[in-house]
Parts: C-alpha cells; sequence; structure tokens
C-alpha cells in the first residue's frame, strides 16, 4: 500500500528576535493647559480710547494693550502736585517758627507752652505732608492704571471690549484673556500602583511626549509635577509634563496621546507582539529550525512596546520567530518562508 504524502510545506512570514534599546514607558490621555492664565482687568474706570492688539496675536510682557481715557487722572495728578507744594511750603515755614522758638525759649523769651504749641503745629505740618505725598503717588499710580500692559508673554482670546465702550474698574468680566503657549503643560493621570516606579527615576530625566489627538507632530517635554495625593474616585495619580512648545503643536483644551518613559532597557529582547500565541500553558512562540520545521518555545511577555513585546524564555536573539501563518502549525510542521516582517518600526522604539 502506498504511504500518503507528507503534507505540503506550511507557507510562514517570520521576523528575527533582536536585542534592542527599549523605553520603559507609562501610556496615558492627556489634555493640554497653558503654563500661565491672565484675565487682564481695568483697576481704574474710563472710556476706552484705544486697542494696540488684535485679538488673537501674541504680545509680550509690558506691551500696550489698552489705553484709558487719562485725562481725569492727570488732571488728579496735578492738584495732589499743587497740594503737596502747598503742604511742603507750610511745614517748612512751621519748621523753621519752631527752631526760633526753640531758642527763644532756651533764652526764656517765651513760655514753654508756647514753645510747646509751635512744635505741635510743626508735626501735625509734617503729618499733612506725608499725607499729600501719599495722595501724589495714588494719583500717579491711578494715571499708569490707565494704560493697561500685558502681564505675561501669550496669546490673547477674543476681545470682549471695544474702542469707545466705558470701561469699569474691577469689573467681573475681563477684558481679554492672555494663555502662555510657550512652554506649556500636559496634565494626565496614571494608575496609581506606577508611583513607587515613577519616584524611583525622579531626577534621571524622565521624558514625556505628547502628540495631538486626531494628528499632528509629536513634543517631547520632561516631568515637571507630580500630585501631592492619589485621587481615591479613579485610583490615579495626577502628572504634568513641561513641554517647549516651539512649534505650537500643542494648544490649550485640546487632548494629547502622552507616552511617559521612565527608562530604556538597553538590552531587551524583542519579538513581534503578533509573533506570540496565547495557549493553555502559557505563552510560546514558533520557532524555525535549521531543517525548515517549526517548534514551540515558551516565552514570558514582560510588556509590550508599539507593535513589539518584549519577551524572556526559550527564545534567544537571532531566533527565527513566526509572526503569520501560526493557525496552520504545530511542532515539527515543515514550513515555507514566504517573507520576512517589516520590523523597521523596532529601531525606533
Amino acid at each position: 500500500e502506498t504511504a500518503a504524502p507528507p503534507p505540503p510545506p506550511v507557507p510562514v512570514t517570520v521576523a528575527t528576535a533582536e536585542r534592542r534599546p527599549v523605553p520603559f514607558e507609562l501610556a496615558a490621555t492627556g489634555t493640554v493647559e497653558p503654563l500661565k492664565t491672565v484675565a487682564v482687568q481695568a483697576q481704574v474706570g474710563g472710556i476706552l480710547r484705544r486697542v494696540a492688539f488684535r485679538e488673537g496675536e501674541e504680545v509680550k510682557q509690558g506691551q500696550v494693550l489698552f489705553e484709558l481715557d487719562a485725562r481725569p487722572y492727570r488732571a488728579a495728578l496735578d492738584q495732589a502736585l499743587a497740594a503737596l507744594a502747598r503742604d511742603r511750603a507750610q511745614a517748612n515755614n512751621a519748621a523753621q517758627q519752631a527752631a526760633r522758638y526753640k531758642t527763644l525759649a532756651e533764652k526764656q523769651y517765651v513760655t514753654a507752652q508756647q514753645y510747646e504749641e509751635v512744635r505741635t503745629t510743626a508735626a501735625a505740618t509734617q503729618a499733612t505732608l506725608a499725607g499729600s505725598q501719599a495722595a501724589v503717588e495714588e494719583a500717579r499710580l491711578n494715571l499708569q492704571y490707565a494704560t493697561l500692559r500685558a502681564p505675561i508673554t501669550g496669546r490673547t482670546g477674543s476681545l470682549l471690549v471695544r474702542e469707545g465702550n466705558l470701561v469699569r474698574a474691577n469689573a467681573t468680566q475681563p477684558l481679554v484673556t492672555i494663555n502662555q503657549l510657550r512652554p506649556i503643560l500636559v496634565r494626565f493621570a496614571v494608575p496609581a500602583p506606577n508611583l513607587p516606579l515613577v519616584q524611583e527615576h525622579l531626577g534621571k530625566n524622565i521624558v514625556v511626549r505628547a502628540e495631538p489627538v486626531g494628528g499632528g507632530a509629536p513634543s517631547e517635554g520632561s516631568l515637571s509635577f507630580i500630585d501631592n495625593a492619589v485621587d481615591t474616585a479613579t485610583g490615579t495619580i495626577l502628572l504634568k509634563g513641561r513641554f517647549p512648545n516651539d512649534d505650537g503643536a500643542l494648544w490649550p483644551g485640546a487632548f494629547a496621546n502622552v507616552r511617559l518613559q521612565l527608562y530604556v532597557d538597553t538590552a531587551a529582547l524583542v519579538v513581534p507582539a503578533a509573533a506570540v500565541v496565547a495557549g493553555q500553558q502559557g505563552s510560546f512562540v514558533f520557532v524555525i529550525q535549521s531543517d525548515s520545521s517549526a517548534a514551540t518555545k515558551a516565552v514570558t511577555v514582560n510588556r509590550t512596546a508599539g507593535d513589539f513585546a518584549v519577551v524572556s524564555g526559550d527564545v534567544q536573539a537571532g531566533d527565527r520567530v513566526v509572526v503569520d501563518g501560526q493557525l496552520r502549525l504545530r511542532q515539527g510542521s515543515k514550513v515555507q518562508i514566504k517573507a520576512a516582517a517589516d520590523t523597521s518600526r523596532l529601531g525606533a522604539l
């Protein structure tokens, strides 16, 4: 009787297990927030004479934003300066008179009571002079407040007042809001059990990468904040990354995919995640032997990094592992390699 022909080789796609530097990363979804936000409000009231910027443009710290009608405040300053000059003259005269009465009192030409009255008057005029000086400073400050300048460098939002409007001091609605975009923060949360690992690597250049949801250039920054308590409702800890944001890719309020890189495993054994098969006895991979047969080797997946898995177990660096076609394989099956998997992304880990 003629023996049955051996089954044909199974076509498979293979990749090579390699040792590569692989970063240890925690993934999260974050929210972009400005480093500083300032709501610009008027500290004095008046008619808005000029808006010195266009809404939505970037302004620098100290740049003039608004100019109120300064004439009432300039007049108040002139009036305060005049009162100061009057009080200074009176104080000087009273001081001179007190000095003369002191000499006369020593020679007993005037009574002690008369000298005390003159000295009291001199002290009172000095107090009045101090009050006039304070009034001048207040008037000068109010005149300065009539010109509103940018307290920080950043991008302006919607303009909430127009030229000719009456601006009230310390109104509830700001004139404009400025957000500082460079640098900028991304707020995200990671599971609380990862906190000891994060704390262990503090001060070791923890890298944070953020990519806007929906596409955009990824940005690289550093970990700048760890909250002082775990959120008991979610079991997470709040972190913040600081980014230079020179290209303006991160925008306040937007969502971003965040990767927190704690360290780099310089010699991790990596295979494509598709090569790992979950079996009843645990995970394993099919390795191509020198005789073109497939053999199973047990592995433990320590973690994943993108499309690849960091493994340990019986697999060695240089082994050819099957990444496509495992469903038709069993121990000892003959294989035909139809293609090599694209592992170009492996080098980017």
